[in-house]
């Protein structure tokens, strides 16, 4: 009882007594209009005028045992509609039974039993009502105001799916559609009307107070979007989300998850890849696979990647524990599902002695060999760790697949190693000349594959750009002419997965990686997509080239040109520098030496004498 005299209660309290004292005077009162076709005799005027107060108190006593008046309206039910018939039910009964006992000693004292269950009717009707307004205005009405106005951009069959679930979901308004196909202009799509075209988004957008913006195209091109991106922002939309590509987009759109925050990826100039899943699946299918560097950026996704081409059997090599422990959790029910066998091992391809152990015990067939040192700057400075992994880790992991009797081995290779300037560059060059050197020892097929930089993967801007972003700026950015070549990490592990797959061995290849961006225009795509604005909200400053880097990536040198593949995003390199077997032990028998004694002079030395085009000084 004591919770009913808080303050907050007892306003809502006095607010329903009062409320249904009115509403149960006019319920009574209607009964008897109803009863006498709107004209009441005199003499039930004084019926009504001396059973009314007693009929009232009675509802208002049930009402208050029952606990009606305890009850938050804002979640009322069908268990509080049952309580409040059950409550009226009562007061009917009572008045039928002391109507039927009693009439006949006084029967023009009594309404008439007719009265009494109108009068039924009509109070549940007017008290449910009451109570039930607060819920509608506060679900339907208000809640509609606090939705988020949604504009779809494309109104097929994509558009379609998601109106009906963003109805579904509930948190969204979907205001109206935009497309360019004029037929559908005009028309309705579950009550979403189809406003004008994309080109008319200025206007529309402005005249209709939208929020948020989810452009429901899959088959847009990179360049599309891009000014479909444009337009929003200009016309200060921040919020917008974006179906996946035709390839990836589901069936049917199940849950609102299916739509994700646009990002750099969607915003790239590039053109689709096509892929042939037939060669790779031949090529992957039922084999035992080992990744190196497992639990790095390209490495983990070679190992998503090739869970859905069904090896048999894949070994996840990783130096860092924690990062091949989280793989290991988030592939546990893929891997299971797919009735794969999934070996994490944690090693060191610097280790000669576990190398060649992990290698006779598990014979694999084909090996990834993404392991590596990739931080540019970071390296400059410790030339000794990237020789020790980029070049003589990845001649001990070849050997042992030599020795082993592996089918095939891909190196991941960079355009660093093109023209070479910093330390980084120069050993992965080195690694790609020791890979098509081991070529002609025996029947392991040594690849190389050459790309640029992947988007999202470790020593790429843009997590960099992000978190200075987060920060609230600056953003920095070395040089305004700075250019790089960008790829999507699941399309570069395609790639290399069609190039593999082509291998005859000795090759190197070269991805096709579109057209360079300037790094400067892709940081400020990224504040944009934290909807803030370029120089305003977050600043962009120029810091000059660090040590190592140059302004431009080239995929190729000058003197090695490339033949065409039969697929047009892959090419071989024409690389002429060749060693011999013997020489390349030669020059890892030298770096050995040098790396006694940490003497970095004369390690740069050995991989200037040995790296074609390796030149510090050419930024």
């Amino acid at each position: 009882m004591k919770e009913i005299f808080k303050p907050t209660k007892i306003k809502r309290t006095l607010f329903f007594l009062t409320s249904d004292i009115i509403l149960f005077l006019l319920s009574f009162y209607l009964s008897f209009l109803l009863r006498f076709n709107f004209t009441i005799p005199d003499s039930y005027i004084k019926i009504f005028s001396y059973w009314a107060p007693s009929i009232v108190f009675l509802k208002i006593l049930t009402f208050w045992v029952l606990g009606i008046y305890k009850v938050n309206w804002r979640f009322i039910g069908l268990n509080e509609f049952i309580k409040i018939a059950t409550g009226l039910g009562i007061d009917t009964i009572i008045l039928f039974f002391l109507i039927l006992l009693s009439r006949n000693k006084i029967p023009y004292f009594f309404p008439p039993l007719s009265i009494i269950l109108i009068d039924f009717f009509i109070s549940l009707s007017l008290i449910s009502l009451v109570r039930i307004a607060k819920r509608i205005y506060l679900e339907i009405i208000k809640k509609k105001e606090s939705l988020k106005r949604t504009v779809i951009i494309g109104a097929g069959n994509t558009g379609e799916r998601i109106v009906r679930e963003l109805k579904r979901n509930g948190k969204f308004n979907p205001v109206f559609f935009v497309d360019d196909d004029p037929n559908k202009i005009g028309t309705c799509i579950h009550n979403v009307p189809v406003l004008g075209k994309i080109k008319d988004l200025p206007k529309l957008l402005k005249d209709n107070h939208v929020e948020m913006a989810i452009i429901a195209i899959p088959s847009l091109s990179h360049k599309k979007i891009r000014e479909i991106f444009n337009l929003l922002v200009n016309t200060g939309i921040k919020d917008i989300k974006i179906v996946p590509s035709i390839s990836k987009l589901p069936s049917q759109v199940s849950n609102i998850k299916d739509i994700k925050d646009i990002s750099i990826e969607d915003l790239l100039y590039r053109d689709p890849v096509n892929i042939n899943y037939e060669d790779i699946q031949n090529f992957l299918q039922n084999k035992k696979i080992l990744v190196t560097g497992a639990g790095g950026s390209i490495g983990s996704e070679i190992v998503r990647q090739l869970i859905n081409f069904q090896p048999r059997e894949l070994i996840a090599l990783e130096i860092d524990e924690t990062e091949l422990h989280n793989l290991s959790l988030e592939l546990a029910d893929k891997i299971k599902k797919k009735g794969i066998t999934f070996k994490p091992i944690v090693a060191d391809i610097r280790d000669s002695g576990k190398i060649r152990k992990i290698f006779s015990e598990e014979k694999p067939e084909i090996i990834f060999h993404a392991a590596a040192y990739k931080h540019v700057p970071l390296m400059e400075y410790f030339p000794e760790e990237a020789i020790k992994t980029n070049i003589i880790g990845t001649y001990i992991v070849a050997n042992a697949a030599l020795k082993s009797g592996v089918e095939k081995f891909i190196n991941i290779s960079t355009d660093k190693a093109v023209n070479p300037t910093s330390i980084m560059g120069a050993t992965k060059r080195l690694a790609e000349i020791i890979c098509r050197s081991l070529n002609e020892l025996g029947k392991t097929k040594f690849i190389s594959v050459r790309f640029g930089n992947v988007l999202g993967s470790r020593g790429s801007v843009i997590p960099i750009f992000l978190e200075q972003i987060k920060k609230g700026g600056p953003v920095t950015v070395t040089h305004p002419e700075m250019k790089r070549y960008f790829m999507t990490i699941p399309e570069a592990v395609l790639l290399v997965f069609q190039a593999a797959a082509m291998g005859k061995g000795g090759e190197v290849f070269v991805l096709d990686m579109g057209e360079p961006i300037k790094i400067v225009n892709l940081a400020e795509d990224l504040i944009r997509l934290q909807g803030l604005e370029p120089y305003k909200d977050i600043d962009i400053i120029f810091t000059g080239l660090r040590p190592g880097e140059k302004l431009f990536e080239e995929l190729l040198t000058a003197e090695e040109g490339t033949d065409q593949t039969y697929h047009e995003k892959i090419y071989i390199a024409r690389i002429k520098t060749l060693y011999s077997p013997d020489k390349i032990k030669q020059i890892i028998q030298e770096l050995q030496e040098a790396l006694k004694d940490i003497d970095r002079n004369k390690l740069i030395f050995i991989l200037k004498k040995y790296v074609p085009f390796y030149n510090r000084d050419n930024k």
